[in-house]
């Protein structure tokens, strides 16, 4: 593939960059650079905390911490939202050589109790407020009956003494004497689950530097600075929110306002506009809810919005540079990559496709039979996991093979080197010794019929193998009109949906990504 100036020199800021450092020694070095009194986190209590406040919270509850957690628990979970509280325990874990895993709680109790299994999980830190306002009191309680000891915040706090919050202020000065010792970039930092959008999520663990390579790997890439401020709503246990949305600006010196849901379509875009924010993550989901309620005032601060976890819609794309003036950023990635692998910026953007190749990141292209159009890519760099933690082996750590790893999405380049999805590799139907793509089909339907939510998924037939049915929330939805418009884009007769059902709300996971389990669930019914 030909290389532009500009993808050489970004290169080249990429190579200079320290990827070898832990991520709380990543924070030290924050707090050197811009100052103890650089603000960097705040949320929706509308207290700002600097790097000294910060630094002085982690050590704090670090000491807490380390008296409640036994040494021999190296993973430890969190079960909170988006707040300042959790970037807080997020380091305080770090500052003590701990793996932090983070739990999906939009995933329910089954979930829950898989990915503690996975990672063999014994502690999780929590919230009493945040466990009572999303009612999950009777998970709480099952996962104790597992053996599953939960710690709360409300708890610790009482646990503070003065002499805790003086050895936390001492030691935020004196911080070269506080690192976790013989932790090693090489080692685990993070685990994130999968979102189990098409089977049981597994445990994905990360190192030091996989993180630490795939925040520089972005930051080459994207003009942003000390004056930026990050609007983050995306959950922190989704690769995309913790990586690209907390941990790239808190370490760049970048002021992230937290707010604990992205579902809020009304108050999101008042609060962006309130906060001055310039940069906002978010899925297609996500950015068309604001959308469609914000004012055309409400972003007009923003520098950049980049969008990921799902494909961004024609019309999303449009809404936000007709209405808003703002060209929004598509970007590709995975849980298993740390998480972007590549992504559009202002000097390089090529719409529907999903940007040019992140620095240092190695591609092999696998032909799939029967798929014309685009192969299978693996990839390879500094930011692919450690491996897999799954359920049938919990706690062995599975690495993906010679350090490649099978994205199992179907893509293709174009002739200046912007990547294309054409599809997951599960995502294709075989009916009738035909291959069909399910992701070509849903984007169809979405031009038949926009505004609604469409999921095309298949099920057992007893002749053909497969058959595909459409889920969708239009109420009233003609199969014959649908099939005629597919004629109409030559999309092949033995793709055309069998069956569609009629929902109210289509099912989604707390990301903002179909849940093609459930959807498959609805289709068996």
């Amino acid at each position: 593939m030909s290389t532009t100036l500009y993808e050489l020199m970004t290169d080249m800021i990429y190579k200079t960059s320290p990827i070898k450092k832990t991520l709380f020694q990543g924070l030290i070095e924050a707090q050197a650079l811009h100052g103890r009194n650089h603000g960097i986190v705040e949320d929706i209590e509308r207290k700002v905390l600097n790097y000294g406040g910060l630094m002085t919270k982690v050590f704090t509850l670090g000491r807490i911490l380390s008296r409640e957690i036994p040494a021999a628990d190296r993973s430890v979970a969190l079960l909170l939202p988006n707040a300042v509280a959790t970037s807080v325990s997020f380091f305080a874990l770090q500052a003590h050589g701990k793996t932090t895993a983070m739990l999906n709680f939009s995933a329910g109790l089954t979930a829950l109790q898989s990915a503690c299994k996975a990672a063999k999980i014994s502690t999780i830190l929590s919230s009493r407020r945040f466990v009572e306002v999303s009612r999950f009191e009777k998970n709480m309680v099952a996962l104790e009956d597992a053996g599953i000891r939960i710690l709360y915040l409300e708890d610790l706090k009482v646990q503070i003494t003065y002499l805790d919050i003086m050895l936390g202020w001492f030691s935020s000065f004196f911080r070269y004497r506080c690192i976790a010792p013989n932790r090693s970039p090489n080692e685990a930092a993070v685990v994130l689950f999968t979102s189990g959008s098409e089977g049981t999520p597994k445990g994905v663990c990360l190192s030091h530097v996989n993180l630490q390579a795939n925040r520089y790997q972005m930051a080459s890439r994207i003009d942003f600075g000390a004056q930026d401020i990050v609007f983050n709503c995306l959950p922190m246990f989704h690769a995309f929110g913790l990586v690209a949305a907390t941990l790239l600006p808190i370490l760049s010196g970048i002021k992230t306002f937290f707010y604990p849901s992205p579902l809020h379509y009304r108050i999101v875009p008042e609060l962006i506009y309130d906060t001055n924010a310039t940069l906002l993550f978010g899925t297609d989901t996500f950015l068309s809810g604001y959308a469609r309620f914000a004012h055309a005032y409400d972003f007009h601060t923003l520098r950049y919005i980049f969008s990921g976890a799902e494909k961004l819609k024609e019309d999303t794309r449009k809404i936000y540079v007709d209405r808003f003036g703002i060209r929004v950023c598509e970007g590709y990635g995975a849980t298993e990559t740390a998480p972007v692998i590549s992504i559009n910026t202002p000097m390089q953007c090529r719409a529907g496709s999903v940007g040019k190749l992140l620095p240092d990141i190695a591609i092999k292209l696998d032909p799939i039979p029967g798929i014309l159009e685009g192969q299978k890519l693996l990839v390879k760099g500094p930011n692919i996991m450690m491996g897999y933690f799954r359920v049938e082996k919990p706690g062995e750590l599975q690495s993906p093979p010679d350090g490649w790893s099978d994205t199992g999405d179907i893509v293709a380049f174009d002739d200046k080197n912007f990547l294309f999805i054409k599809g997951r590799s599960k995502r294709f139907a075989k009916i009738a010794g035909e291959m069909v793509s399910l992701t070509a089909l849903e984007s169809l339907v979405t031009d038949c019929w926009p505004g609604y939510l469409h999921a095309a998924v298949t099920i057992p037939h007893p002749k053909k193998g497969e058959e595909i049915v459409l889920v969708t929330t239009l109420s009233e939805a003609p199969l014959s009109v649908l099939h005629s418009f597919l004629k109409a884009q030559n999309f092949a007769d033995v793709g055309f949906p069998k069956r569609l059902i009629s929902v109210k709300t289509m099912p989604l996971l707390g990301t903002g990504k179909m849940d093609y389990q459930t959807v498959t669930e609805l289709a068996n019914s």
